[in-house]
C-alpha cells in the first residue's frame, strides 16, 4: 500500500507539472495597444477639438470615418505613454511639448473590430493660431471641428464620441478651478483675453474684477511689455511662468454679476 501511494503521488506531480509547463508555452493574444490625443484650441471664439480622418482604403476599420489622432505605441521610439502622445501631438501639429495630462483608458473586445483593444488617452490645450496641421500618411484629412458640432450628433470612428465627451467633462471642471486656458494662447497676452478663454470654455461669463484679481494673486503669469488688447489698443501683456504645470485656485469661478 505505501508503495501505491508514493506512485501515485509521483504521477500526480508529473501531472501537474507538465500541465504547468503547457499553460506557460500556450500564446496569449495580445490586444491592440493604442494611445489617443485629445487636443483642444479655441477659435473662432468657440472651443475646437482636432481630428483626422481615416482613409478609405485597405482593410482599415471605419473608413473615411473623423477620429482623435492616435496610433500604436512604438516600442523603439516611445519610452512610456507618455513619450507616444507628445510624438502624437507633434507629429499633427508641430508642438513640441506643451502641458499634457492622462484622461484616462478605454479597453474592450468590442471598440474595435480587428480585435481585443486597449487604448490609453491624453488631452492638451494648444494656442491654435499658428499651428501648422499634417495630416500624415495614415490620414486622408486633418482639421479642427466645434466641440458641440462634433458631439451632436455623434459619429466618430471607434469609441472617441465617449472618450472625447469625457475629455470636455474633465477639461470643464478643471476650468473651474485652475489656470489651464492660460495654455490655449500665444504669448504675450492680456488678461481680458485670458478672462475670454475661460469663458469660451466654459461657456457662459466670468465677473472681471474677480478674473483680475485671482489670475495676478495665482502667481503664475510675469509682465512682458504690452500686447495687442481690444480694438488693437496695446494693453499690459503677460506670459506663463511655466508652461507644463497648473496653478490650483482656492475655490471655483462664479459668474458674472454672481455673489
Amino acid at each position: 500500500m505505501r508503495n501505491v501511494k508514493i506512485y501515485w503521488s509521483s504521477m500526480t506531480t508529473r501531472s501537474a507539472s507538465s500541465n504547468r509547463n503547457a499553460s506557460r508555452s500556450r500564446k496569449l493574444a495580445l490586444p491592440y495597444t493604442t494611445v489617443d490625443v485629445v487636443i483642444f484650441t479655441v477659435l473662432d471664439d468657440a472651443l475646437q477639438v482636432l481630428l483626422v480622418q481615416r482613409r478609405g482604403d485597405g482593410d482599415e476599420p471605419f473608413p473615411g470615418r473623423w477620429a482623435l489622432p492616435g496610433g500604436f505605441v512604438d516600442v523603439e521610439a516611445d519610452s512610456s505613454l507618455e513619450d507616444c502622445a507628445r510624438r502624437k501631438l507633434e507629429d499633427k501639429t508641430g508642438v513640441a511639448s506643451p502641458y499634457l495630462e492622462q484622461l484616462g483608458s478605454w479597453g474592450s473586445s468590442t471598440r474595435d473590430p480587428r480585435g481585443w483593444s486597449a487604448t490609453h488617452v491624453y488631452f492638451t490645450l494648444i494656442p491654435g493660431q499658428d499651428v501648422s496641421l499634417v495630416k500624415g500618411a495614415n490620414a486622408a484629412d486633418v482639421a479642427w471641428f466645434k466641440v458641440d458640432e462634433v458631439l451632436h450628433p455623434r459619429g466618430l470612428a471607434f469609441d472617441h464620441d465617449d472618450i472625447l465627451q469625457s475629455a470636455v467633462e474633465r477639461l470643464r471642471g478643471k476650468v473651474e478651478y485652475t489656470s489651464l486656458p492660460a495654455f490655449l494662447l500665444p504669448e504675450p497676452f492680456t488678461l481680458p483675453q485670458l478672462q475670454r478663454m475661460y469663458e469660451v470654455v466654459l461657456g457662459r461669463p466670468v465677473d472681471k474684477s474677480g478674473f483680475r484679481t485671482r489670475m495676478l494673486a495665482g502667481r503664475f503669469l510675469e509682465e512682458v511689455g504690452y500686447a495687442d488688447g481690444e480694438s488693437n489698443r496695446p494693453a499690459k501683456g503677460y506670459r506663463l511662468i511655466d508652461r507644463l504645470s497648473l496653478v490650483v485656485f482656492p475655490r471655483t469661478f462664479s459668474p458674472r454679476g454672481a455673489d
